[in-house]
């Protein structure tokens, strides 16, 4: 009994017709990692306890856009820790 139905799992889980479903699961999930990643590293993320509010360390002629279409701030404000 245990036999059969083992048997007949298996034929079920390595289907013909069920590849195209774990590859679409599986590139969801890689995605959706893939994306939680690039939030965890974004600007607004604060990873380390030594500077909990970065925001109050930019000064008011430091750029923090990546791109500036007035061009009137000389300097561009970074972040130095994760």
């Amino acid at each position: 009994m245990a036999g059969s139905a083992a048997r007949k799992f298996m034929r079920n889980w390595y289907a013909v017709e069920a590849i195209p479903l774990y590859a679409v699961i599986g590139i969801t999930v890689a995605g959706a990692g893939w994306y939680l990643g690039r939030l965890a590293q974004g600007p607004s993320v604060v990873w380390t306890k030594s500077n909990p509010t970065p925001w109050n360390s930019v000064k008011p002629d430091e750029n923090i856009k990546m791109m500036d279409p007035s061009g009137k701030f000389a300097k561009s404000w970074t972040r130095d820790r994760l």
